[in-house]
């Protein structure tokens, strides 16, 4: 008897699953979708050239990744704003990022430190004016660079996901334009260490640079969220 092959997708729908989630992602970016929004996954097909059903894989993936809620009978949403969320993000950054420094240091050569040198620049030379998304990218990459210099995979993965849940969600801008001089010396200050090879004053000052960051944002949030529980509107 003949053994059944398994069913698998069919490689169009795949690709259009993918082309929805990349949309769906662009339109969080853009902030066209904000936490708790109710998703009408209709509209968002027509809008994207799609038919539904991508779309609908294409939220499953989301939810699973914690961007989308779904009640039975009453549709997709966005998740909604949560203070402790953010808070947790931050946490888990406090603990992966300095731990990797070790390792990185143990590793890192030449052409790892050109390239954390690269992403330094990149982030110091990007746009001063606001915080705008080009700079918040440029944020990223550095702290990322640093991180996979390690090649800790899951944990560099895992961190992955952890910058994802704060742009694709909240959007990342929350840093006030107060914190930019001292994010640009605090990253040059991780960057001098790593090249001297100092794992003590990287990891003390990549934790301190963290939290920092984590309690500006949280007075932030905090404050935006008040502001709004006090609009009329």
């Amino acid at each position: 008897m003949s053994q059944q092959k398994p069913k698998t997708k069919p490689k169009q729908q795949e690709d259009s699953s993918q082309i929805a989630y990349q949309g769906i992602r662009r339109m969080l970016y853009s902030k066209e979708l904000a936490p708790g929004q109710k998703i009408a996954y209709r509209d968002l097909a027509e809008r994207l050239q799609l038919s539904p059903t991508p779309i609908i894989q294409a939220l499953k993936w989301m939810e699973l990744q914690g961007f989308v809620n779904h009640e039975p009978n009453r549709g997709y949403s966005m998740a909604p704003f949560s203070l402790n969320e953010i808070e947790e993000l931050y946490e888990l950054r406090e603990l992966i990022e300095p731990s990797l420094v070790p390792v990185t240091i143990q590793r890192v050569d030449k052409k790892g430190l050109a390239e954390l040198k690269e992403a330094l620049e990149a982030h110091l030379s990007a746009e001063r004016e606001f915080y705008l998304k080009e700079r918040l990218f440029k944020n990223r990459e550095f702290h990322m660079t640093l991180a996979s210099l390690s090649g800790k995979g899951t944990q560099i993965r895992i961190l992955q996901n952890v910058f994802e849940m704060l742009f694709l969600k909240y959007g990342g801008n929350y840093l006030p334009m107060a914190s930019l001089s001292s994010t640009d010396q605090e990253h040059q200050e991780i960057y001098d260490a790593v090249a001297l090879r100092n794992v003590d004053r990287a990891q003390t000052v990549l934790k301190n640079h963290v939290t920092n960051v984590k309690v500006q944002v949280l007075a932030s949030v905090k404050k935006m969220l008040a502001e709004q529980e006090r609009s009329p509107f």
